[in-house]
C-alpha cells in the first residue's frame, strides 16, 4: 500500500513503481525521448494528429504505485477488472469496473493497486502545454460512469495494427476511435474557451484580490452571464472557483516545498493563517499541516 496523501513525498521527484507482475500493452506516438517502461510499445503516428502521448491496456499487480507531481497532460484511466485507487483532492478514492477517472494536466496525479489484486485498465495520455486549451479545463479528477469495451478494443486494435501492417489508413482510424472516447466521456466539462484563460489568468495570479466584477472584466462577460456559466459547467459560482483554484495550488506548494503555510496563506490570497486554514479543512477535508510530512 502506497503512502496515504498526508505523507506523500516532500519534494518533487515522481514516484514509478510496476512490479514484476504487472503486464501491459501500449501505442506510442513518437520514437524519441520514451520513458523506460515504453521503450518497446509499439509507435503509431497517427495518434499525435489528436496530441496523444500514448495509450495501452494494463493489468497491475503489486507492488504497482504512480506518483506524477505535475503530469503534463490529460490522463483518461478507465477501469476494466479489479478496483484500484486514484488521488482524488487529497483522498484516496476507489475505482471500480464501468468507472473511468479523467485526470487533467498540471496538477499531483497519483494510483495504486489494492493488496494482491489484479487491477485491469486502459489508458489514454495526452500530450498539452499551458498555452493551449486542454481536453477540459478544471482542475481536478473526474470521476464518472463509463463503459470501457469500445476504448479497450480500439486501443488493442491499434496496438496489433502497429505492430502487424502499420497501415496508416487502418490506424488513423483506431485513433479516431480512441479519440472519441475520450472525448465522450469529456464533453460536459468541456467549458467555454473564455472561462479556460480566466481561470489559467487566476492561477497565474492566485494572490491578486478577485471579486467578481474583476473576474467578469477579464472574461470579457457580464458578471451575471459568467455566474450562470460557471454554474452550468462547473457547478460553482466565480468566487468559489477562485478558492478552489487557491486551494489547489496552496495544497502543492505544502505537499511539494518547505515554505511556511503562513508563507503559502499569503501567497495564494488569504490575508491570515486563521482564514486560510479554516477553509483549506473545509474544502480539503484536512488540515494543511496534514499534507506535510
Amino acid at each position: 500500500m502506497p503512502p496515504s496523501q498526508k505523507n506523500l513525498p516532500q519534494k518533487t521527484q515522481d514516484i514509478h513503481v510496476l512490479g514484476d507482475k504487472t503486464q501491459w500493452i501500449a501505442t506510442c506516438s513518437i520514437l524519441e525521448n520514451r520513458s523506460d517502461w515504453l521503450r518497446n510499445s509499439a509507435h503509431c503516428l497517427e495518434l499525435s494528429q489528436h496530441d496523444i502521448a500514448h495509450c495501452g491496456i494494463m493489468k497491475a499487480q503489486s507492488p504497482f504505485e504512480i506518483l506524477r507531481y505535475e503530469q503534463s497532460g490529460t490522463f483518461l484511466l478507465v477501469c476494466l477488472d479489479g478496483m484500484g485507487e486514484i488521488l482524488c483532492e487529497g483522498s484516496w478514492k476507489k475505482i471500480h469496473p464501468g468507472f473511468a477517472c479523467l485526470l487533467p494536466p498540471w496538477i499531483t496525479n497519483a494510483f495504486h493497486t489494492i493488496s494482491d489484486t489484479t487491477w485491469e485498465f486502459a489508458w489514454v495520455r495526452y500530450s498539452e502545454s499551458r498555452e493551449r486549451n486542454p481536453i477540459v479545463s478544471i482542475n481536478s479528477p473526474i470521476f464518472g460512469k463509463f463503459e470501457g469495451t469500445s476504448l479497450k478494443s480500439a486501443i488493442e486494435g491499434l496496438n496489433a495494427e502497429a505492430i502487424t501492417e502499420a497501415s496508416p489508413s487502418i490506424m488513423n482510424l483506431w485513433t479516431e476511435i480512441i479519440h472519441h472516447n475520450v472525448m465522450r466521456f469529456a464533453q460536459p466539462y468541456r467549458a467555454d474557451d473564455r472561462l479556460w484563460k480566466l481561470w489559467r489568468t487566476v492561477e497565474s495570479s492566485p494572490s491578486f484580490p478577485w471579486s467578481l466584477i474583476s473576474l467578469s472584466e477579464k472574461a470579457c462577460m457580464s458578471s451575471e452571464h459568467l455566474r450562470r456559466v460557471c454554474s452550468k459547467e462547473l457547478g460553482r459560482s466565480p468566487m468559489q472557483q477562485v478558492t478552489f483554484i487557491r486551494l489547489e495550488k496552496a495544497s502543492r506548494m505544502v505537499s511539494m516545498t518547505d515554505e511556511k503555510i503562513e508563507t503559502i496563506a499569503r501567497a495564494v490570497g488569504f490575508g491570515s493563517v486563521q482564514s486560510f486554514t479554516t477553509t483549506f479543512q473545509k474544502w480539503m477535508g484536512r488540515k494543511p499541516s496534514d499534507f506535510r510530512l
